[in-house]
């Protein structure tokens, strides 16, 4: 059984940086392709970025391209989200989930969330005004 386990969320004031980081155990992650996703209150659950097995390809969405980056480190079993220009409006609770194979990140994104194999617990991230 894969454990996703994010780390580094926090308060922060609307203009600032985080950066998460989600980190997988078993000996296959360099063969997931993985995602993060947010949450806030009162809303569904949505894509915020995706990251294909290696690394090269990535898709985002609307609401956070050219602020947001997602990486990851296949030696460390790691995903990181690192958020800049934080607005409050991305005041949620963050998850990292995986998909158990190689597919393209584009893939990810547009499939329903039924079928992801991995999620995390989540790391509230709370922007302030």
């Amino acid at each position: 059984q894969v454990q996703l386990v994010e780390s580094g969320g926090g308060l922060v004031q609307a203009g600032g940086s985080l950066r998460l980081s989600c980190a997988a155990s078993g000996r296959t992650f360099s063969s997931y392709t993985m995602g993060w996703f947010r949450q806030a209150p009162g809303k569904q659950r949505e894509v915020v970025g995706t990251i294909s097995w290696g690394g090269a390809g990535t898709y985002y969405a609307d609401a956070v391209k050219g602020r947001f980056t997602i990486s990851r480190d296949n030696a460390k079993n790691t995903v990181y989200l690192q958020m800049n220009s934080l607005k409050p409006e991305d005041t949620a609770v963050y998850y990292c989930a995986a998909v158990a194979r190689r597919i393209t990140a584009q893939a990810m994104a547009v499939m329903p969330f039924s079928q992801y194999d991995y999620w995390g617990q989540g790391t509230q991230v709370t922007v302030s005004s």
